[in-house]
């Protein structure tokens, strides 16, 4: 499924000239492996940011230690921050962020499972959180890799 997805984007992307990029921390760079691994995407992806740790994303990103010491890493706050830092660093017309509890674990305030997702492109920034439950921490990484690229999808149209 992510293979379609990552097919789709690239032509669409592709339509429209435009540069995609990523920044990720629960999916570890599952995303941008998603995109590279169908050939001719170097025409739409040059690079992508795994920020797992507050202090890359603080380094790569520029994501204000205010915004994590208020909201903690697994905010629609800090994605949003994420993806207009990936969007700048990268050059890219279009970013995608991803922040969750990927589990085991979480807490009852962040319950494993919660996603939080940004996407920068020329109109702006909006973001949203998704709960994907507690099927365990490689289905909650996929599921949402899956969620990333169809927000990276619908964006391109």
């Amino acid at each position: 499924m992510t293979e379609a997805l990552a097919r789709d984007i690239l032509d669409r992307a592709r339509s429209r000239g435009w540069t995609i990029t990523t920044a990720e921390s629960c999916t570890g760079g599952k995303v941008a492996a998603a995109l590279t691994d169908v050939a001719g995407s170097s025409a739409i992806f040059e690079r992508g940011f795994v920020t797992y740790s507050n202090s890359a994303k603080t380094e790569m990103l520029g994501v204000s230690g205010a915004t994590l010491a208020a909201h903690g890493a697994v905010s629609e706050a800090v994605v949003r921050e994420m993806a207009r830092g990936a969007r700048a660093a990268a050059r890219a017309d279009l970013a995608v962020a991803v922040s969750g509890i990927a589990g085991p674990g979480g807490s009852e305030v962040k319950p494993e499972g919660r996603v939080c997702y940004a996407l920068a492109g020329p109109e702006g920034v909006r973001s949203e959180t998704v709960e994907h439950g507690a099927p365990g921490r490689a289905a909650v990484r996929d599921a949402a890799t899956r969620h990333a690229l169809t927000l990276i999808l619908r964006a391109l149209g």
